[in-house]
């Protein structure tokens, strides 16, 4: 279900390198899902998926900071929005209130791809043009 593909990449080594985990950690947690892993495995994997995007946002965001992308607040939004979601989901799972769904890893898998496919294509092509100059 989670699969990196060439297409996502932003030709930004460290960056795709970040991706990749991504879509890793987002299998682990949807093939625990699937295998029918109990809630303490699935917490675990849930709390590593949502502890890297943090991880990951802060190191995309500070890179376009240092190349001034003029976008980085409304790019900023997004991944804050999507780490509030993610945030919520999990003290929901770990209350007991919610279980983890095939429709929640579709969710997760659409967003990544299209913040992937879409956002970081933006920030991608403008970085890039300032490291070739």
């Amino acid at each position: 279900m989670f699969e990196w593909k060439p297409e996502y990449s932003v030709q930004i080594p460290e960056i795709d390198a970040q991706h990749q985990r991504l879509f890793g950690l987002a299998s682990n947690l949807h093939e625990a899902m699937a295998q029918g892993k109990g809630k303490t495995v699935l917490e675990q994997s849930l709390a590593q998926l949502v502890d890297y995007t943090k991880v990951h946002f802060a190191a995309e965001e500070q890179f376009m900071g240092k190349y001034r992308y003029p976008e980085i607040a409304a790019h900023k939004a997004q991944h804050d929005q999507l780490t509030a979601q993610v945030i919520e989901l999990q003290k929901e799972f770990s209350a007991g209130n919610t279980m983890l769904t095939v429709s929640l890893m579709t969710f997760l898998k659409n967003w990544l791809e299209h913040h992937i496919a879409r956002s970081d294509q933006q920030y991608s092509v403008y970085i890039r043009s300032k490291l070739a100059a």
